[in-house]
């Protein structure tokens, strides 16, 4: 198949506002080969800006909770197992980065009205078409979101998102947030105050489950007693994950190399090791419970370590390589193909492991893209060979491992169009999907496991919910 891995269209506009294409036809001038621009790469000249293609999309909406999010986590719904027609409305929970310890909160978030476009193969001329009414209604839109104080947010339609907020109060900035996959009211906080909070947030959920846009009264702060703290930690931490097979089961790990099991009770408590499992030698920062193995996880460090453990034997990790030079900020277990893990590096590198065999440098991909630390990385929940990536270098990307340059096809596909399109450049990954932008200082994303192709990432300046329009015509979409 033929892939967009870039979005983005450069315009230049003159000094008093007239398209350079719009210049007398006395003068004739060459013209240019188009190109795709490369962030990180390619510079900016003075009067260029960048511009989103909105045919690249099939939803794209923005949100913003008045604090920055470093975290959050998509909260499952009786809604449907896999959704597919637009308008979808979704839960989830984040915690905030506010400028006063005091100021800080756990949001649950309701979205309601999620509107989009689910296209279909068509001809060129039909296609051409399309792009001409997107254009002309991404225009209404941005108008009509002038209006109403609100970021542009749409593509195809000029209805926005119905957005529901419930705040609770937090002590300190939260520096991760992870729902239960089997009782997603049941919310875990890491604090930058060294706490491990796990939280109730069913009466929120039931408040807001009427769609009723919020009143003036309702994005009060709330002050709620939490299900249980743990104060053993030592220091601050930002490792975090709920056992998808057992319910209750917590991981949660710190800055002092310590990883903590916490164990559920039936009195909806926890009882927690205070005998950590220790082995990395330096930060722990982020765990990942097997997807098929109940007393199976993995773990990364500052260390450059992957290291899987069984919590049955607790003296040593089973496995432990050198995955990476740098720090290794994130990980992500395969749900589909449980024998694949993905690192992500603070060099800008994220890597494939095969557990199978899983040995120093023995990877079975790496991708040096990114021009920044990876923030994040997550496997689609419905592609095994697809996942996506959040970097300090203000990009998402999507990455499906099954793809191959495949010229003789690029040429048939550019044939159909019946026009010239930008050749990719060589050192550009075959498997590089779908670039988005827009955001600053990327954080986290995650897919939505129910609602098929749905993405939402959040960044310094808000929150984005996002589906690629190109994810359609992957094979088995």
């Amino acid at each position: 198949m033929c892939s967009s891995s870039s979005h983005n269209v450069r315009t230049k506009f003159t000094n008093d506002g007239e398209d350079m294409g719009e210049a007398s036809n006395a003068i004739q001038q060459p013209q240019q080969p188009t190109k795709v621009w490369q962030p990180g790469v390619d510079g900016m000249e003075d009067g260029e800006e960048l511009q989103f293609d909105p045919t690249a999309y099939d939803c794209l909406h923005a949100f913003h909770l008045g604090w920055p999010c470093l975290s959050f986590d998509v909260m499952r719904d009786s809604q449907g197992v896999l959704r597919t027609d637009f308008p979808h409305s979704l839960f989830c929970v984040s915690g905030t980065q506010a400028d006063q310890p005091a100021n800080n909160a756990v949001a649950v978030v309701r979205l309601a009205n999620i509107t989009g476009q689910r296209r279909k193969p068509k001809t060129p001329s039909a296609m051409e078409e399309d792009e001409s009414e997107s254009e002309s209604e991404s225009e209404s839109d941005e108008e009509e979101d002038e209006s109403m104080g609100t970021e542009p947010n749409h593509v195809s339609q000029s209805k926005h998102p119905v957005l529901q907020v419930r705040f609770v109060a937090h002590q300190g900035c939260v520096n991760r947030v992870r729902a239960m996959m089997q009782q997603p009211h049941i919310v875990a906080t890491w604090g930058d105050s060294g706490y491990v909070q796990v939280w109730d947030m069913a009466a929120h959920i039931r408040s807001m489950s009427g769609g009723i846009p919020d009143g003036p009264g309702l994005r009060t702060t709330v002050r709620q007693a939490p299900l249980q703290i743990f104060t053993g930690h030592k220091d601050e931490g930002f490792a975090l994950d709920w056992s998808p097979i057992t319910a209750g089961r917590l991981l949660s790990g710190d800055c002092r190399n310590a990883i903590h099991l916490w164990e559920p009770t039936t009195g909806g408590k926890w009882i927690v090791d205070k005998k950590p499992f220790q082995g990395h030698s330096a930060s722990v920062e982020d765990l990942q419970w097997s997807p098929t193995e109940a007393d199976v996880f993995a773990s990364c460090s500052v260390d450059g370590t992957l290291r899987i453990w069984d919590t049955r034997h607790r003296e040593q990790s089973a496995i432990s390589i050198k995955a990476h030079d740098a720090d290794i900020n994130v990980i992500s277990w395969n749900r589909l193909a449980s024998c694949m893990i993905a690192s992500g590096c603070d060099d800008g590198t994220f890597r494939i492991w095969d557990l199978r065999s899983l040995k120093e440098d023995a990877f079975v991909a790496h991708f040096k893209y990114h021009k920044g630390a990876i923030t994040s990385i997550e496997w689609s929940p419905h592609e095994a060979s697809t996942l996506s990536v959040t970097s300090a270098d203000h990009q998402l990307t999507i990455w499906d491992l099954s793809l191959e340059r495949d010229a003789e096809e690029e040429a048939e596909y550019q044939a159909f169009l019946k026009q010239q399109q930008a050749e990719a450049p060589a050192d550009l990954p075959p498997q590089l999907l779908f670039v988005h932008q827009g955001q600053k200082d990327l954080k986290e994303v995650h897919w939505h496991p129910q609602i098929k192709d749905l993405l939402i990432s959040t960044a310094a300046d808000g929150f984005n919910i996002l589906r690629p329009s190109n994810l359609e015509n992957l094979p088995g979409a």
